[in-house]
């Protein structure tokens, strides 16, 4: 889906929980406790707050339609109150995240109190093409369209800046 079709999902009051504490991330999973084993779907709105929704959620309906500082998919390890982002990537079609955007990531957790590792754990590298304008996913450093075999520019060219 484009990102207009994305934003059309979004309802009042709809979006992710934001975590603000290892608190609010244990009461989270209280109400999880089916779905902790899996992935979530995670972004970093502009206010720097984490927000978590089920992993089968668009990550601008997480967002509440609004632009973020990252996106992706994450996954915890720990214990009531003591938690982990064991697992953090920037996989999102929705928002195509620079990898660049780790750090806002790893703020927002440390600003929640939540450990993390030091940048993502699985890093993709999107570009949009601008000859044919699809979505790509750049594998082994092979900046070439998949689709129509245009070059693509080695900068990021997301339509969602962060």
């Amino acid at each position: 889906m484009r990102p207009a079709e994305l934003r059309a999902l979004v309802r009042p009051g709809g979006g992710g929980r934001s975590i603000r504490s290892a608190g609010e991330l244990d009461a989270w999973f209280l109400e999880r406790a089916e779905e902790r084993a899996e992935p979530f779907t995670f972004v970093v709105d502009i206010a720097g707050v984490l927000r978590l929704a089920p992993r089968r959620s668009e990550h601008v309906v997480c967002a509440g339609g609004g632009a973020v500082l990252g996106a992706g998919e994450m996954t915890f390890r720990g214990e009531s109150g003591t938690w982990t982002a064991e697992e953090v990537g920037n996989q999102s079609t929705g928002y195509c995240p620079d990898t660049a955007s780790g750090p806002a990531v790893a703020a927002a957790l440390a600003a929640a109190g939540i450990g993390h590792p030091s940048g993502f754990t699985h890093e993709v590298v999107f570009r949009r093409c601008p000859a044919c304008d699809q979505l790509n996913i750049v594998r082994e450093e092979y900046f070439v369209c998949v689709f129509c075999d245009g070059l693509l520019p080695q900068e990021w060219n997301g339509e969602h800046a962060g």
